[in-house]
């Protein structure tokens, strides 16, 4: 590609070009994001649809003295491209390579690192007001979609943007969807704008009037019907009772008319919102047709969108699959989702139970009191949140659900590492920040089918429960046609030989590693037994004992860090059981991992068979002196 994005080096040739050449510009972005992204996967539908926003930010603010805060800011690549990243594009999401999202590190254009829904409103505000306590006058911009507002940090921020700051400018990207459809009261108020013939029509001529006339009497004029409209589709708009401006809904895909607004919001002193219609996967016909599926995806054809298939059925699909059955057998199983359908796989239970899935939206505390609230009339619900996204609610966990041992059923999907999403979305936290609190057990299943087994537990159990649980595919085991339930807090020992050199208990994905490393020390004469923990918590102590007081050595291995992990919680009960057998601990370091493939970064941190076996090293020289010793 010779054309005019290859000449893009900064923002700065961005607002040199002319409008004719800003529409070329628009269609080779998406020529270049459809065949990029094939190559590495990513999110491709949410970056079409804001290409032109995205260009008429750049045309018209100047980063990194303008600051653009992106909400989840997956629909940044665009902004990527235009700020110096056009050669590296195709990095993205690959080792070493540029994230998949905002980093600050990454770019001095960058402002706002970020990959949770619903936190641009709060950081912008708080940029907005350092910069006026400082005395500043640079524009700090917010581009969030309409299923942030369906959380309810966006809400707390608009309660305070208004008393806070006199300049702010919100830009509400609004495609009708997050990653599924939206729900709710809020996307329904939005349709209600968005639809309403008669504002629609005010507005049209409000533009026109701009249009034809300009100046400050027919903005005037404009503004007035754009009042009146609002008027006719209920008592005040949202946001002019939270005290910003609206204006709009405009054409998110007008490059003249998005450069003509933001040129003309840039004027006010007054806190603003724009509301601007875009879509989702425009310009390919794919992403246009299958919206959930290109939201975000692995790598893909440029030409058909079609995929690869992985072959077996994921974690989440099992799960899915597992919580339908339960369902089927008993009434009060209920299914919830925090806008994650599709991720979770619980778009494959609601055509089988319409009436018990519940989808409340980018709402992570309120989907968490909701199910203790349905827990509380008799109701199993399972909460189908990732574990990234469970951190969010984990005052609701603590207070709502386990202080009143409740039986709800937290599902943690990509429970580890998740690799090309990167630090925001690795679920390396959960069994730490989840194992201090009472009333709560914490299950880890080792394959599919052990997962079906602890869906059946949890179900059968009277209190709070967690499943972890890791992204893709696993080791393919047979799925049986009835669960068994699982005796709370026992483990599952594999090997146990009469003699015992090495005992290593790998939890959940990482058992295949316990194995792996069993058989290499076997063949340097070692004996070792091998467990499959099940349980983060509670950890078994009879096994511990046993263990700990036949072996010379444990090694625990987890895909979790080691602070406050699991290996952690097998020390404590070693210490409470008065066993001084050393422990050898394998797991993520105390820092934020970064993007790449699962077993490269394995690889880099030490989280491996070979790893464990280089750690654990020196005690098994000190075993091998005394069995010398003792043989000679």
């Amino acid at each position: 590609m010779n054309g005019i994005l290859k000449k893009i080096k900064s923002p700065a040739d961005v607002k040199r070009l002319s409008m004719v050449e800003l529409g070329l510009l628009a269609e080779e972005i998406r020529e270049r994001l459809i065949t990029g992204v094939a190559k590495t996967g990513g999110h491709i539908g949410p970056n079409l649809g804001v290409v032109e926003l995205t260009i008429a930010l750049h045309y018209v603010f100047d980063t990194p003295t303008d600051s653009f805060v992106f909400d989840v800011s997956h629909q940044a690549y665009v902004h990527k491209l235009l700020t110096g990243r056009e050669s590296r594009f195709d990095t993205i999401r690959q080792p070493g390579g540029l994230n998949g999202f905002m980093l600050r590190t990454e770019s001095e254009h960058d402002s706002y690192g970020a990959g949770h829904a619903g936190t641009a409103l709060s950081a912008a505000l708080g940029m907005a007001v350092a910069r006026d306590l400082a005395g500043g006058k640079e524009h700090i911009v917010a581009l969030a979609g309409d299923a942030a507002f369906t959380n309810g940090i966006s809400f707390e921020a608009l309660n305070n943007i208004a008393a806070q700051t006199r300049r702010l400018i919100v830009v509400l990207n609004d495609n009708d969807w997050s990653i599924d459809k939206n729900v709710g009261a809020i996307a329904e108020y939005f349709h209600k704008i968005t639809a309403n013939t008669t504002y629609s029509n005010l507005h049209d001529k409000a533009a026109g009037l701009i249009e034809r006339f300009g100046g400050k009497a027919a903005r005037h004029v404009a503004r007035k019907a754009e009042e009146a409209a609002k008027g006719l589709i209920g008592p005040g708009m949202l946001f002019e009772e939270f005290g910003l401006s609206y204006y709009g809904p405009i054409d998110g895909h007008n490059m003249a008319l998005l450069i003509e607004t933001f040129q003309f919001l840039k004027q006010h002193n007054k806190p603003v919102v724009l509301h601007a219609i875009t879509q989702k996967g425009r310009g390919f016909q794919p992403a246009l047709e299958k919206q959930k599926k290109f939201h975000g995806l692995g790598p893909y054809d440029p030409e058909s969108g079609e995929t690869k298939s992985a072959g077996q059925k994921t974690y989440s699909e099992i799960f899915a699959e597992s919580l339908t059955k339960l369902a089927d057998q008993n009434d009060k199983v209920v299914a919830i989702t925090a806008a994650m359908p599709n991720g979770t796989a619980l778009d494959h239970f609601r055509p089988h139970h319409p009436t018990r899935y519940f989808d409340v939206g980018i709402a992570e505390e309120h989907a968490v009191i909701f199910a203790a609230g349905m827990a509380t009339k008799g109701y199993k619900p399972f909460c189908a949140i990732y574990s990234t996204f469970l951190q969010r609610a984990f005052d609701p966990v603590v207070h709502d659900v386990c202080l009143q041992n409740l039986p709800v059923v937290f599902c943690m999907d990509r429970g580890g590492l998740s690799g090309d999403d990167g630090p925001t979305h690795h679920g390396l936290f959960d069994i730490s920040y989840l194992r201090s609190v009472p009333n709560l057990i914490h299950m880890v299943p080792k394959d599919e089918d052990e997962l079906q087994d602890m869906m059946y537990t949890a179900m059968l159990h009277k209190g709070p429960s967690a499943i972890r649980y890791p992204r893709g595919t696993g080791p393919g085991a047979a799925i049986k046609a009835q669960p068994v339930a699982l005796e709370i807090g026992k483990a599952e020992v594999i090997t146990s030989p009469s003699r015992t050199d090495v005992a290593i208990l790998g939890l959940g994905a990482m058992l295949p590693e316990a194995i792996r490393l069993s058989e290499v020390l076997e063949r340097e004469g070692f004996h070792a037994a091998v467990i499959n923990p099940r349980f983060a918590k509670p950890v078994d102590r009879d096994c511990l004992a046993d263990f700990g007081s036949r072996a010379k050595l444990l090694i625990t291995l987890e895909d979790h860090v080691l602070a406050g992990g699991f290996g952690s919680a097998v020390m404590e009960t070693l210490n409470e059981l008065d066993l001084n057998v050393p422990v050898v601990r394998i797991g993520w370091p105390d820092e934020f991992i970064e993007h790449g493939k699962v077993e490269a970064l394995r690889e880099k941190y030490g989280v491996t068979a070979e790893a464990a076996l280089e750690k654990a090293r020196p005690h098994l020289n000190r075993l091998m002196e005394q069995v010398l010793a003792k043989h000679s």
